[in-house]
């Protein structure tokens, strides 16, 4: 909102406040200022000057020869190539000497042998943006309209000297979208009071009634619709203050309706539209839904497509405006308009927002509507404009006006307690202060002990509860005068809880080891949201998916860190290790939205590691991806826990594939990509894990221990057993440790044979032994009968054999 320092002088007395100050106020205050602009800051010496004569430059066809009165005792010989210049106007003339924008000095100068003793000026030559230039004077000189006398400041006629305010407004302060708005707030600031416009409107004989009707079916959405009827109406340039209000604002003038219409609208803040009343093809205003596929011609020139969700303003058949938007190209105001019809509607901040929207049109009318305006100044506006019409462009007011009305808006009711404010900023204001606040921004308000009753005004919709009240006395008491205090009590500081500190233990840890950190999507297609799953739950679809590639919620993440390394393997990057920390998504039956449960994943493919000096290269293989998750679950401290078991696994290689178990219970799994899905992608041998991160960060993990460095040595024994090719290693391991009991210490599988040598059907799987005391020396006696128990239950329960 652009605010001019001299236009609000009108409606409040800023005397001892200069521009500057002001900003400064109304910004503590909590509306922020976010620049002041003088449009004529460095112009001097401009005058206005009146043509006398103008003839053509007898050396230069677009030339004239221009003898203007300046105010001097002589009046001056200007060259000017304006092609509207003409004898007998007024004129912005710079004298020799004068300083325009840019620091542009002017001196005598001779144009084709004739002498120039000044500039007649432009609009933009004084720094008036094109934009808001009158399109009559926007490809030459500007002309005053009405009587100015010869040697004025035209500095000051046309209000160059004027500071422009532009207010940063937040959505809640609608109210200061208007010249009033801002009246109300500066007064409030500076305890001073507000002049209101008055308005006496002079109505004839002549019955609105007479002339048109209104009829309004859309009621939720136009509760209120006024129409007033002005005739004999001359159209013509509005007075010059008013188009000097409109260029501050940023409004370029038209004529002067137009420019009434859009002057009432910045002060009062309710947009109103001026039909031309002889175009509008009816006696009858209709408001009504538009049709769908409906056509309409707006005021640009634009052919609109309408639909069931937008509001027009119609003659009984067509529409003649797109309500709170724009008008229609149907029934503008031109230059030969006699009788006006004019609308001062309340229109639903809704209905204006979406037409705005769907036809990407914004103006200062729907920019209003859809913040709301206030209900009282309707009908206020629409009087003031008429009185303005019938002053300034000689129109005849009608008697009356046509009136809809259903519109029902109480100003809001907030009680609210001394202590309430008191306890809440933090500050002991009184009882008297604080309703002295509420006097001074207008607000009613009743005592009862120390609560007060607030009635706001219905321009200050933002107001509704309790909160809003606080902010009034807040900022009105002054930002800067509420007190400083430290927080009392005990602090607590922030940190990590035991979940987020172990998946940043599993970042650390996967990064270290090597692998790359990637985040994918969470949404794929119908084909891969299954893949994988360690939960088989149906996938959960949108109901508006962007495309089929990412229609479904996945319930794995391998497929999409398995494109990834199809994305890379693509661009020529062929050793390759990715993890993430995602989450997938489980929908149980008769659940509407489905669970999030977390999950870890890795692929690797390609060379794990390389040197080159020494002439070694390992590929991941089946063990790289296995030892990576043990290390994992060192890291996590449930080792113990943890057990690997041969698995098949959809999409995964039958022989290289394990499932991962925690405490029995199956978590995840490890295993090499299917040769099929591998050629499927364009995949070299690629290895992938995932499980689930929950159960394995809430399982108890043991207290850390320390132990002494041992005084007494170990005993090793290696054993080879041969057992039928289907026994699994962990499952003998496991029934050695058992049988070890407290003095074995440490079991480890060196060595498989399968060949010519073995029984058909039968392997040898060789381990090592370490049995340890660390009280004491063992003896070969005890250590002896510790290990006969343990090729015992070797052989009772797997069937196992000393190979000889």
């Amino acid at each position: 909102m652009f605010v001019s320092y001299k236009w609000l002088e009108n409606y409040v007395d800023l005397s001892g406040v200069n521009p500057e100050d002001l900003a400064e106020k109304i910004t503590r205050s909590g509306i922020e200022v976010e620049g002041i602009e003088r449009i004529g800051a460095g112009i001097k010496n401009v005058v206005v000057g009146h043509v006398l004569e103008c003839e053509q430059h007898p050396d230069a066809d677009k030339l004239n020869i221009c003898l203007v009165d300046v105010g001097e005792e002589e009046p001056v010989q200007i060259i000017c190539g304006a092609p509207n210049v003409a004898k007998g106007q007024q004129v912005a003339v710079a004298k020799v000497g004068a300083v325009l924008p840019g620091n542009f000095k002017i001196k005598k100068a001779k144009l084709r042998g004739e002498a120039s003793h000044g500039m007649i000026c432009s609009l933009q030559e004084l720094g008036v943006e094109g934009k808001l230039v009158p399109k009559e004077h926007a490809e030459g000189i500007y002309v005053f309209s009405g009587d100015a006398e010869a040697g004025r400041d035209a500095v000051d006629l046309l209000n160059l000297d004027d500071a422009i305010l532009e207010l940063g407004l937040t959505p809640n302060r609608s109210d200061c979208l208007s010249m009033l708005g801002v009246a109300y707030e500066v007064a409030a600031i500076l305890d001073r009071e507000v002049k209101l416009p008055e308005v006496n409107v002079a109505e004839g004989k002549e019955k609105t009634s007479d002339y048109i009707a209104v009829n309004v079916e859309a009621k939720e959405d136009n509760p209120l619709y006024g129409a007033k009827i002005i005739k004999n109406v001359k159209i013509g340039p509005s007075p010059i203050w008013m188009q000097n209000a409109l260029i501050a604002a940023g409004i370029r003038p038209h004529n002067n309706v137009v420019d009434i219409t859009n002057y009432v609208l910045l002060e009062y803040g309710q947009p109103l539209h001026a039909f031309d009343y002889d175009r509008l093809g009816s006696k009858e205003i209709l408001v009504r839904r538009a049709k769908d596929g409906e056509k309409f011609v707006t005021l640009d020139d634009a052919e609109r497509t309408l639909s069931s969700t937008q509001l027009v303003i119609t003659n009984g058949d067509e529409p003649v405006a797109l309500a709170g938007v724009m008008g229609g190209a149907n029934s503008e105001v031109h230059n030969d308009t006699t009788t006006v019809l004019l609308e001062a509607a309340y229109f639903t901040g809704a209905i204006v927002r979406g037409a705005s929207k769907d036809h990407g049109l914004r103006s200062e009318a729907s920019t209003r509507y859809e913040k709301g305006v206030d209900p009282d100044r309707v009908l206020k506006a629409g009087e003031r404009a008429a009185e303005l019409m019938a002053q300034y462009a000689g129109g005849e007011i009608l008697e009356g006006t046509v009136l809809f009305d259903e519109l029902n808006i109480e100003p809001a009711v907030v009680e609210i307690t001394l202590e309430k404010i008191n306890a809440s900023l933090g500050t002991s204001i009184s009882a008297e202060e604080v309703k002295e606040i509420f006097r001074r921004l207008q607000f009613e308000v009743s005592v009862e002990g120390t609560t007060f009753t607030v009635t706001a005004p219905t321009r200050r919709g933002d107001i509704t509860i309790q909160e809003d009240l606080l902010e009034e006395v807040a900022r009105l008491f002054g930002y800067d005068n509420l007190p400083l205090t430290l927080p009392k009590g005990e602090s607590t500081p922030g940190g990590l809880n035991e979940y987020q500190l172990k998946r940043r233990t599993v970042r650390r840890y996967l990064e270290g080891a090597g692998l790359l950190q990637a985040v994918t999507y969470s949404l794929t297609n119908d084909e891969k949201a299954a893949k994988y799953a360690l939960d088989v739950k149906e996938p959960v679809r949108l109901l508006m998916p962007m495309s089929e590639e990412r229609s479904n919620l996945r319930l794995s993440i391998t497929p999409q860190l398995l494109e990834v390394i199809a994305y890379n393997r693509a661009r020529q990057n062929d050793s390759l290790a990715f993890y993430e920390v995602g989450s997938v998504f489980l929908k149980e039956t008769g659940e509407e939205l489905p669970a999030e449960e977390e999950h870890i994943a890795g692929a690797l493919t390609g060379l794990w590691h390389m040197h080159p000096w020494q002439g070694e290269k390992k590929a991941v293989d089946f063990y790289v991806a296995k030892g990576i998750l043990e290390g994992l679950f060192e890291e996590l401290g449930v080792t113990e826990a943890v057990s690997f078991r041969q698995a098949a696994v959809e999409g995964l290689h039958p022989g290289r594939t394990a499932e991962i178990l925690l405490d029995g219970e199956v978590i995840g799994f490890v295993g090499a990509i299917h040769p099929e899905v591998e050629k499927e992608l364009d995949l070299n041998e690629t290895y992938v894990f995932e499980l689930k991160a929950k159960p394995a960060f809430h399982f108890g993990k043991p207290a850390l221990s320390y132990s002494p460095i041992p005084r007494h040595p170990s005993i090793t024994r290696d054993i080879a057993l041969v057992v039928d090719t289907e026994v699994k290693a962990g499952e003998l391991k496991s029934v050695i440790q058992e049988a070890g009991g407290k003095l074995l210490k440490e079991v480890s599988v060196f060595d498989l044979y399968e060949g010519e040598h073995m029984e058909p059907g039968k392997k040898s799987l060789a381990f090592s032994l370490k049995y340890f005391d660390p009280s004491k020396t063992l003896t070969d006696e005890e250590v002896v009968k510790v290990h006969d128990g343990v090729l015992a239950a070797v052989k009772e329960k797997a069937g196992a054999e000393l190979r000889g």
